[in-house]
């Protein structure tokens, strides 16, 4: 892995300040595709900035969705992009958000005075030190995620974790000052780092006014129409995929236990693509709307169900698996069901040939375990056998049309030049082959 200077505007070799290149990795198709930046923590680290700005300055600046998931260092940028056109990206970042605005040195120090909405820059070289320009949309991020916290990790428990340790080092100064007779409350000098901090630490309660709690949140989202649900800026994309399906989850079983299911399925395409998760939903779907009668309620949720399958192989996978589940729980009604069950899917235009071909190549253990997966494998043999029968017969079928005899021929003539198609003449049926005609060919 190369390395490459951080103010890349200087060509210098012996230039002592240093970062990886960028590794840029695409995963996923269609609608799925994503980013992720490989060594993005490492970046940070050279920049002696939180990996979550960096990242969520190019989804600013690509006008993209970004995705954090701190535990697994996975920083992430919805849409296909190069490695080169994110280095160029980074570069604008340096130039923003750490090169002294004075000396153009790299050693510089973010601070947040949340109550002014104001962000500092101190630069430990030549003294510097001032305001950032807040006209760019991560200033807005950077205020609610201030270095010192999203050093840590990212989010709004980062915050609540970062204020108790605050709050935690505070007390053990306090109570060393009192062991050393020293009165807490002597009075000190405004540009005391003590003083600063605990300014900011109230601004952050000031500003903490609204309940971020997971059912607050729905209740305010519940409110919104799908449209302003689109628009909202919210921190819900910087959670873990799994937090996201479980928000998903108890949105779905609200609207069912509303009896809204029906007049809905636009509002909750619009919230699993909110939340970036429109391939899994099928998997929730299975647990909430599926039981023994699965085949009738296959039918009753067809239309939710094309949403999110139509020419969307991968979430047409994650609904196998979800089937697959549906099958073990209820394993006494449903085992004998399976081939009969996948046709509903198929006759349905929700699961297509190729992917139900494809599934039963292998068995899986991702979903079930190995002996039940096994077991629906053999039961779905009749269904995936008359599948690829279809199959070889339409191709079959096609190659013979494809093989009537038509010859063309070309009369070259003065004026134009004409295109006459000769037929093959019928064979002439000798009575001795007679004994060896199917009553089927006729």
């Amino acid at each position: 892995m190369g390395s490459v200077n951080v103010n890349r505007n200087l060509s210098d070799q012996f230039y002592r300040y240093k970062m990886p290149k960028i590794i840029a990795k695409v995963e996923g198709k269609g609608n799925g595709i994503k980013t992720v930046i490989v060594n993005m923590v490492e970046i940070a680290k050279a920049l002696n900035r939180p990996p979550t700005y960096p990242t969520k300055y190019f989804g600013c600046e690509l006008g993209a969705q970004t995705q954090f998931d701190v535990k697994n260092e996975r920083y992430i940028v919805n849409g296909s992009h190069e490695a080169g056109k994110l280095q160029d990206l980074l570069d604008g970042f340096i130039r923003r958000f750490i090169l002294c605005p004075s000396c153009e040195n790299p050693e510089t120090i973010l601070g947040v005075l949340q109550k002014k909405g104001v962000i500092t820059i101190k630069c430990i070289a030549c003294g510097y030190s001032g305001t950032l320009d807040s006209a760019h949309k991560l200033t807005t991020f950077i205020l609610k995620n201030p270095p010192s916290q999203s050093m840590v990790t990212s989010g709004s428990s980062s915050v609540k974790s970062g204020k108790k340790n605050k709050r935690k080092s505070k007390e053990e100064k306090s109570g060393k000052n009192q062991e050393n007779g020293e009165d807490g409350d002597s009075p000190q000098h405004d540009s005391d780092p003590d003083i600063i901090e605990n300014q900011i630490e109230h601004s952050i309660d000031a500003d903490w006014s609204v309940d971020t709690d997971a059912h607050s949140v729905a209740e305010r989202m519940e409110s919104l129409t799908s449209a302003a649900k689109g628009l909202m800026l919210n921190d819900d994309l910087e959670r873990t995929q799994q937090e996201r399906v479980d928000m998903f989850y108890e949105y779905v079983r609200k609207h069912k236990e509303n009896g809204t299911l029906d007049n809905a399925n636009k509002d909750i395409m619009t919230e699993a693509e909110r939340l970036d998760i429109k391939d899994k939903a099928p998997l929730v779907f299975c647990e909430l709307l599926f039981d023994e009668n699965i085949i009738q309620q296959i039918k009753m949720h067809r239309i939710l169900f094309l949403r999110f399958t139509h020419e969307n192989h991968k979430a047409q996978k994650y609904l196998l698996g979800g089937v697959e589940q549906v099958v073990q729980l209820h394993k006494d009604s449903l085992m004998n069901k399976v081939p009969y069950i996948l046709k509903a899917f198929y006759d349905s235009d929700v699961l297509e040939e190729e992917v139900l071909i494809d599934w039963a190549k292998k068995v899986s253990k991702k979903y079930v375990s190995k002996e039940i997966g096994n077991e629906i494998h053999d039961k779905a043999k009749p269904f995936i056998k008359w599948l690829q029968e279809a199959e070889e017969e339409e191709s079959s079928s096609d190659e013979e049309r494809g093989e009537e005899s038509v010859e063309v021929v070309y009369s070259d003539g003065l004026i134009s030049t004409t295109i006459q198609e000769v037929k093959e003449k019928p064979k002439v049926v000798e009575e001795s082959d007679l004994g060896d005609l199917d009553i089927d060919d006729i």
